[in-house]
């Protein structure tokens, strides 16, 4: 028999779970082969509800549970059970001396710290009543031990175990039992982070009584990013690049999305489905955004789903073959009718109706996405030897915060389209220049290293007539060239920040070809 298939019986477990899904059935398949079950507190009571036999942990230590729960396993008899090394003659003769036992299983789940932080107005003796301490030490003592014993850490190996128990007449392989102990430390450092991550936001200890008071506005003195793994992948951006999936489990955005259908997802799916996600929410009426590449090739508000899709398709159709549509509200049958006429790789939005999903089965390939809006995340990047971290870009402007530079004002329904535009433009890589009418992008210039070239460009991609459309940059115009690009293309009135040496000089050149232009302050740079 090789080393990893090497078996170990399992005799007595010792079980302690915050989370009992699963418990009862997977203590039943234990019990059925003899496994002695050993508990605390509530696992224990749980257990014994469902008419199993347990040994309460006070029977095993001879010393009761203490201080609120504070103290139940962290005791010779648990550690040392754990610890020593099976035919080891000096370990051996140590817990014969002590009358200490052995414990070959560990099935534990931590408390639920990170739940119990994100409970708003959570009471700070409570939140530190939520660091587990015995439940760490025994999955760090069974995973350091795992050529002898067996950490059990996840809900979601029960099945698997217990298939492996019945094969090997209650024993567990060497290979198993190294796996679990590897994702027993990848839990404990995951839970020290989240632990570490709450903490460092509270600066000043309130009253146990009081609420925690969490500033999110700080940066991290140290970044911690644990995530477990949710899938490999076919590769990453292009056949000769590896790339996997891993995601915070929160149930919350795209990458816990769930997928009803079509083939997996793949890395470059996942990348778009975030920007024309992240788009289409920017719209508070039904809206469509249509993504290619990171880059929106078109985006629309309606009155319907339908017509917002009809909208932004007609921006750039050519582009959209093969894109990826991001969709903020349910997507029902005559969206899906008209959606399916055109092949994209992925949708994604927030539901779909059962006629939707019956149209788009037909097209088997089709990655159809369920998305739960998650709250706006900081930015993380990669740079060699680090890290860059920002906040989300959630800057946004209202009308009442525009400044009109310019002898003309918009009027009401430049405004709106100025509005549309400049939400639009957030989500175009720079250099960016957006051109919109009434809740339709007509024309984008996306990621070009001049302005005066996005301005071009977006005139020359636009499928639609440009004359008597609004125009947004994502930045200020350096030259009055910008400018003129865009009227030249049909713009009537610009929104941009302003704030270049040459803002006088642009408003000017504005003034003298009759259009409006309205400044915000702000800009969008999206690298």
């Amino acid at each position: 028999m090789s080393s990893e298939q090497q078996l170990i019986p399992i005799r007595r477990a010792l079980l302690s779970v915050t989370d009992k899904t699963g418990l009862v059935n997977f203590a039943r398949v234990l019990s059925g082969f003899g496994v002695e079950l050993v508990s605390t507190g509530g696992t224990a009571a749980a257990l014994r509800t469902a008419g199993l036999a347990v040994k309460d942990i006070s029977d095993l230590t001879g010393f009761p549970e203490m201080l609120d729960g504070r103290v139940k396993t962290l005791h010779p008899r648990v550690h040392g059970g754990l610890l020593y090394i099976r035919g080891n003659a000096e370990h051996e003769a140590a817990v014969a001396a002590h009358g200490i036992e052995p414990i070959d299983m560990v099935v534990v789940n931590l408390y639920a710290f990170e739940k119990t932080a994100a409970q708003p107005g959570v009471a700070f003796g409570h939140l530190i009543e939520n660091i587990d301490i015995g439940g760490p030490s025994m999955v760090r003592s069974a995973a350091k031990n795992f050529e002898d014993v067996a950490i059990v850490t996840r809900v979601s190996d029960y099945p698997a175990l217990a298939e492996e128990l019945a094969a090997n007449s209650g024993s567990l392989t060497r290979a198993t039992r190294w796996k679990l102990a590897k994702q027993a430390f990848a839990t404990t450092a995951a839970y020290d982070s989240a632990i570490a991550s709450s903490l460092e936001q509270i600066a000043d200890a309130p009253a146990p009584a009081e609420p925690a008071s969490f500033d999110t506005n700080s940066f991290p003195s140290t970044l911690r990013i644990s995530m477990p793994l949710s899938q490999t992948m076919r590769y990453g951006e292009n056949p000769h690049q590896r790339a996997a999936l891993y995601s915070n489990q929160s149930g919350l955005g795209v990458a816990c999305a769930t997928q009803w259908q079509g083939k997996e997802l793949s890395y470059n799916n996942l990348v778009d489905l975030d920007a024309c996600w992240d788009l289409a929410q920017e719209f508070d009426s039904p809206g469509v955004a249509i993504v290619k590449h990171t880059n929106p090739c078109g985006a629309a508000t309606g009155a319907t789903i339908l017509e917002a899709y009809l909208k932004a398709l007609a921006c750039d159709p050519v582009s959209a073959f093969g894109g990826v549509i991001g969709i903020n509200r349910q997507v029902d049958a005559a969206a899906a009718e008209e959606i399916a006429k055109l092949f994209v790789e992925a949708i994604a939005a927030p539901s779909f109706t059962p006629e939707a999903r019956e149209r788009f089965a037909a097209k088997k390939n089709l990655r159809i996405i369920e998305v739960k809006p998650a709250s706006p995340r900081p930015v993380v990047k990669h740079v060699s030897g680090g890290f860059l971290m920002q906040d989300a870009d959630t800057g946004h402007v209202d009308e009442s915060a525009l400044k009109v530079v310019t002898k003309r004002a918009p009027s009401a329904a430049e405004m709106r389209s100025l509005l549309f535009a400049w939400r639009v433009c957030k989500h175009v890589k720079s250099n960016a220049i957006v051109y919109a009418r009434e809740g339709q992008t007509l024309g984008i210039g996306a990621g070009q290293m001049s302005r005066v070239d996005a301005a071009r460009f977006g005139a020359m991609k636009a499928a639609l007539d440009l004359k008597g459309c609004v125009a947004a940059s994502d930045a200020f115009f350096p030259f009055p060239d910008g400018l003129e690009t865009v009227v030249q293309a049909g713009a009537t009135a610009v929104i941009q920040p302003g704030g270049s040496v040459r803002d006088a000089e642009v408003i000017e050149a504005a003034d003298r070809l009759g259009v409006a232009m309205v400044l915000t302050g702000m800009r969008h740079f999206r690298h």
